[in-house]
């Protein structure tokens, strides 16, 4: 993955980011030689939340009548 300096943003502005990126869909931006940021195309970043909002989904889904009674059978019952 490119990376570009914080510098580099602040003496070219935008132009660092599409010079240095070229094709790749992100770049990551360095402050005093660590990894700070990560720049990224739009398109990719809506892939990306589209695949969090997906996974969010499928967490909190309902389960299956299967599922829920393998689990079921997998849990010992409490007795009182």
């Amino acid at each position: 993955m490119p990376t570009l300096t914080a510098n580099d943003l602040k003496t070219k502005g935008i132009a660092a980011i599409g010079g240095r990126a070229g094709d790749r869909p992100e770049a990551i931006v360095t402050v005093r030689g660590k990894d700070r940021f990560v720049v990224m195309d739009i398109a990719q970043y809506h892939h990306l939340r589209e695949c969090e909002l997906e996974a969010a989904l499928a967490e909190h889904a309902p389960m299956s009548p299967q599922a829920a009674m393998s689990r079921s059978r997998r849990q010992p019952t409490s007795s009182a």
